[in-house]
């Protein structure tokens, strides 16, 4: 008499919770290494995308400080944040706002006027932009704006959060045309692709379990 094997269900994996000390370091360098990306970018009078690109528009075109543009305009969103992502979420992406607007006055006191390459500036800015990014979804939070609205689309649709974000980004980069020269938009959608591309290929539902 043979019997036949026992069939095994293969059992998913239990997700590991980030501790509430690892989300306030990983929140903490997250906007450290954007703000960081971004002051990279106002040193070479670049834009990117998202509010952030927008709140450098503004501060190129009236003078204002970045910090306290990036914090207003931010702003408005949170309501949608709350009503869309729920309070956690938009806890901690108030939280990462006001570091980032805060960070943007630390910059430029530990690293005065950074005599850059334009061109390595506008790209290594955007690329420390997308990894500061990139952390801070990791830890169910964001650089607010059209940066939340990115991650709501990909609830609701399955579209890639950098994909949906790269248009919007494309529409604020156009309208630099007006603020700053050409040849500056013209290197900043350059570099808005290099956030984007990151964190198109890094950022998928389901890759990152951790919570």
């Amino acid at each position: 008499m043979t019997t036949r094997p026992v069939e095994t269900v293969a059992l998913p994996e239990p997700t590991l919770r980030h501790s509430l000390l690892e989300d306030a370091f990983g929140l903490l360098s997250g906007t450290f290494v954007a703000s960081l990306g971004i002051y990279l970018l106002k040193t070479a009078h670049a834009v990117t995308g998202g509010t952030a690109g927008l709140a450098l528009l503004l501060s190129y075109g009236t003078g204002w400080s970045f910090g306290v543009l990036f914090f207003a305009v931010n702003l408005p969103f949170f309501v949608l944040a709350v009503k869309a992502k729920g309070l956690d979420f938009s806890v901690r992406t108030l939280i990462s706002i006001a570091l980032v607007s805060g960070f943007a006055y630390l910059h430029p006191l530990m690293l005065p006027t950074p005599d850059l390459n334009p061109i390595y500036a506008t790209l290594v800015g955007n690329l420390l932009a997308g990894m500061g990014m990139l952390m801070l979804f990791r830890h169910r939070s964001s650089l607010g704006g059209l940066n939340t609205l990115a991650l709501i689309v990909e609830d609701r649709t399955g579209w890639r959060a950098g994909y949906v974000q790269m248009a919007f980004d494309v529409t604020i980069i156009g309208c630099a045309l007006f603020v700053v020269p050409p040849a500056n938009v013209l290197l900043s959608a350059a570099g808005a692709v290099v956030l984007n591309i990151v964190l198109a290929l890094n950022h998928r539902p389901g890759r990152y379990l951790g919570h």
